[in-house]
């Protein structure tokens, strides 16, 4: 190449070969800002980012409404919905939207619904199993009046009587509802007492009185049947109580 083609032949030689300048471009005119871009411009051959899947299990303490008396108030929420609806037709989910929570965590704190009604029925219960020491404390004179007068003094008190017919309209039409119902009241009440006033066949005389009273709720308080639904407390207290006392004693 003579001089005079010298200036001539390079830039022929830069339109064909290219420079960094034009054409294939240096790696400044490869970066993102130029086009063609990195991974997270999704340049071609570079695979999109994917989404971690989500994870299961116990739901977030955010969106789940967890924290300090999540538990009390899925246990009042059930309380309300077993008293209104019944066994069969309460749901986990709603008694989840009546305490705010998410579903997932009313079976964290207590698993089935079986085991939810267990949980809320005992709550309920709780000042009857209680009673014992109470009906007790006079000894067998006068035991069936004041059980008698304890358990339907309950189901009189507005503040308590929603959740006790609960319990009772429940165990009526589903058996597992009734299971619970004699677990609380015969196991961890009945019999106690029964065992207590050192009769003997404590087991058939706490079922025999708690027959009685439980008779008794169902027609005054469920049934509503007249003239017991509307006949005076201490009237019907009266009534019964000699025959709750000869069943668990044997004397009336």
């Amino acid at each position: 190449m003579n001089e005079a083609e010298g200036p001539a032949a390079r830039r022929a030689e830069k339109n064909v070969h290219g420079t960094a300048e034009n054409g294939h471009g240096s790696a400044e005119d490869r970066s993102p800002e130029n086009g063609h871009g990195s991974a997270e411009n999704g340049s071609p051959g570079t695979a999109p980012a994917v989404p971690a899947p989500k994870k299961r299990g116990r739901p977030a303490r955010t969106s789940a409404g967890q924290g300090p008396g999540a538990r009390e108030r899925i246990l009042t929420a059930a309380r309300a919905e077993f008293a209104e609806r019944g066994y069969d037709r309460a749901s986990i989910r709603a008694i989840a939207k009546g305490a705010s929570v998410d579903p997932a965590l009313v079976h964290h704190y207590f698993g089935t619904k079986e085991q939810v009604f267990a949980a809320a029925v005992e709550v309920a219960f709780a000042p009857a199993v209680s009673a014992s020491d109470t009906v007790l404390a006079g000894g067998r004179d006068g035991v069936g009046e004041r059980l008698a007068r304890f358990i339907l003094g309950m189901y009189e008190n507005p503040a308590t009587r929603d959740p006790l017919l609960a319990i009772v309209r429940s165990a009526v039409t589903n058996e597992t509802a009734a299971t619970v119902l004699r677990t609380l009241v015969t196991s961890k009440l009945m019999v106690r007492i029964a065992s207590e006033l050192d009769v003997p066949d404590p087991e058939l005389r706490s079922e025999l009185a708690t027959a009685q009273i439980v008779g008794t709720v169902l027609l005054r308080y469920v049934i509503k049947a007249e003239p017991l639904a509307s006949a005076d407390i201490e009237k019907v207290i009266g009534v019964i109580a000699p025959a709750v006392q000869r069943h668990l004693t044997g004397e009336g």
